[in-house]
């Protein structure tokens, strides 16, 4: 075994590793940590298949970008994590089937083309990570996917915005407009009112009494 070998079996077992976690941890902060790591470890894999510009892409764009947007949404909501718990060993054997139904799947295309004694690599196999091809491939043969796929992102950055911005019940808002419009005699108002303290109570109470006794 090479070292490079060796180096895909350890980005390998960390990932998994890492995919794990992203679904097991019970915080949800950490669970999106976890899938920044699995990121890291994923560009690490690309960069073994010496495909630089996706390795580049993917820790500039999903852990630079996406991620961040992801922790942020996560600490600004107030979510309900019990509830989102609730059901979930119900479901799990269901998840469970479908995971191995797209483990099998991966795995019989995978082998297949692994196992063919034809297995040869493509001459153009070799400019896959060039950036070059890459825009040419982009903005010529797939330039409405491309649009498309920009779209959808700016309205996930406008729907977690949104998100953002609904009112809590635990925060106290006031209105800058209307704080700006008050007046003078808005702000405090002197009135005259009865002392309502128990030794005031008491000393008036004697003066009655004592009215009350001479009259």
């Amino acid at each position: 075994m090479d070292f490079v070998t060796a180096l895909f079996y350890a980005f390998s077992a960390i990932l998994i590793i890492a995919a794990t976690q992203v679904i097991t941890a019970r915080n949800p902060v950490h669970a999106a940590l976890f899938l920044v790591l699995s990121f890291f470890t994923a560009a690490g894999i690309w960069l073994l298949l010496k495909a630089e510009f996706l390795a580049i892409v993917l820790v500039l764009v999903y852990v630079g970008a996406v991620m961040v947007l992801f922790l942020f949404v996560v600490m600004m909501l107030d979510i309900n994590m019990d509830k989102m718990r609730e059901g979930f060993w119900g479901r799990l054997p269901l998840a469970a089937i479908v995971g191995v139904i797209v483990a099998l799947e991966m795995s019989a295309v995978l082998l297949k083309g692994f196992l063919r004694p034809d297995n040869t690599v493509p001459a153009a196999a070799n400019e896959i990570g060039v950036t070059k091809a890459l825009g040419i491939e982009i903005f010529t043969n797939y330039v409405f996917a491309f649009e498309v796929a920009a779209a959808i992102l700016l309205l996930a950055i406008v729907a977690a915005v949104a998100l953002t911005l609904r009112r809590r019940k635990d925060s106290k808002y006031f209105d800058p407009a209307a704080a700006v419009k008050v007046k003078r005699a808005d702000r405090i108002r002197i009135v005259s009112m009865k002392a309502e303290s128990e030794r005031a109570n008491a000393k008036s109470d004697a003066q009655t009494n004592a009215e009350n006794t001479g009259a």
